[in-house]
């Protein structure tokens, strides 16, 4: 079995995957998810595919992410060059999904009403609502705000996210409040709280929202981190994937 975390919150099968288990080598060792990474294709085609064996599902789909607050209603496979950045559906066996490297996975689900979500939350993405409108697509197709549990995963925690004053200025011009999500450690530059920014935008909507607690850039050998990776002067970075599917 392909290894990867689960939350018993989320009542449907899901698993926030890392980098072990596949078959890549390299910076992309082992499990890299990642279709628009330099990983040789085929070994990313066949870690996907392991990945929806682990999860029991029929099909693994996936977006060209591209830090927007859109979202695909999918009632088949979408084909990956569509540019969305978050997913949701009510079709049995059908996975959805979403890749990141320290940007914030979130897989949400209503199990009363049968309706799944997923979306790529990086700050951008978060600060431009990704989260509301994959909270807001999902009712489109039957949830209910209270009744959707969301779970962020894996993603950088803020004591490796430091941050310049322009990126703090960007937050602070939408709302003055955000600065709690800032923190400044000895002196140092500005870090940003992303896990606790994703789950308060969630939780604003009523939605119950946690975090899995793992940071991407600590954990090297767990999972792939594009801001370590920058810093260790590699050139290119693998995907985690995180999905979550009906029965």
């Amino acid at each position: 079995m392909t290894p990867h975390l689960t939350s018993d919150a989320l009542g449907f099968r899901h698993g926030f995957f890392g980098r072990k288990g596949g078959v890549s080598e390299g910076i992309y060792e082992s499990l890299n998810a990642g279709m628009r990474s330099a990983d040789n294709t085929d070994h990313v085609v066949e870690n996907r595919a392991r990945i929806r064996t682990a999860l029991g599902a029929d099909y693994l789909v996936s977006l060209h992410q591209v830090h927007s607050d859109r979202v695909v209603i999918a009632t088949d496979a979408p084909v990956s060059d569509t540019e969305a950045d978050g997913l949701v559906t009510t079709v049995p066996g059908l996975a959805i999904s979403a890749l990141s490297a320290d940007c914030g996975p979130v897989l949400l689900a209503d199990t009363k009403a049968g309706v799944i979500g997923a979306c790529h939350a990086g700050w951008r993405g978060a600060l431009g609502g990704i989260c509301e409108s994959t909270v807001a697509a999902m009712c489109e197709i039957g949830a209910t705000p209270a009744d959707i549990t969301a779970v962020l995963g894996p993603c950088i925690g803020p004591e490796n996210y430091e941050v310049g004053e322009d990126f703090r200025a960007e937050f602070l011009d939408m709302d003055e409040t955000y600065d709690r999500f800032f923190h400044t450690p000895d002196n140092k530059k500005a870090h940003f709280d992303l896990p606790a920014f994703i789950l308060s935008r969630l939780n604003v909507m009523g939605v119950s929202a946690s975090w899995t607690g793992h940071c991407t850039y600590t954990h090297k050998s767990d999972y792939f981190s594009y801001r370590r990776n920058t810093h260790e002067g590699e050139n290119g970075y693998g995907r985690n994937l995180s999905a979550i599917v009906l029965p």
